[in-house]
């Protein structure tokens, strides 16, 4: 049997602010979504016409109304719109590794990155409003065009600095 992710679905009590996020951040678009039961969001990856680009449904949750939503999906306990329950992260395959680390410097968004060891794989890790770790993941030859550029424009900057009377910097310091 081969499996494939589907989609991931999100219970909050913050439509707005998670559709926001997965909008403004990863760069997913809202589109159509059945007429549930419940408010919600379906966040596309491409084309709207296409159920299967729909990777993250957000789930509205009503604590004064919540018989759609039970009716539905199931009785959850009370918490389960706040923090992240049982779920520790989801990853997301991608390219353009420098355009997203420009979007989230530009943006504030905090993140944290590495480089997996032998794999050729480089994470970007992001939390979502509700806490939800948003693992990003690029071929690791994006983060070495990144790190190359960085020290082309250090070399410039360097060169640019000593040819306009700045102070002369050596290159292990400008790296430091």
């Amino acid at each position: 049997m081969a499996l494939t992710l589907n989609h991931y679905s999100i219970r909050t009590t913050d439509i707005d602010a998670c559709r926001d996020f997965y909008a403004n951040v990863l760069g997913l678009t809202a589109g159509p979504r059945p007429d549930f039961p419940f408010p919600g969001a379906w966040m596309y990856r491409g084309n709207h016409a296409d159920y299967a680009n729909a990777v993250v449904h957000i789930i509205g949750v009503d604590k004064q109304k919540t018989d759609g939503l039970q009716d539905y999906l199931g009785a959850r306990e009370a918490g389960a719109a706040e923090g992240t329950g049982p779920i520790d992260h989801i990853a997301f395959n991608t390219d353009g590794l420098a355009a997203m680390l420009a979007h989230l410097n530009a943006g504030a968004v905090p993140f944290r990155e590495r480089t997996v060891p032998g794999i050729g794989l480089h994470q970007l890790f992001l939390h979502d409003p509700l806490g939800i770790m948003v693992e990003l993941n690029y071929p690791a030859s994006e983060k070495a065009a990144v790190d190359a550029a960085a020290a082309l424009a250090a070399a410039g900057a360097l060169t640019a600095g000593t040819a306009t009377g700045g102070p002369a910097v050596s290159a292990a310091d400008a790296a430091a």
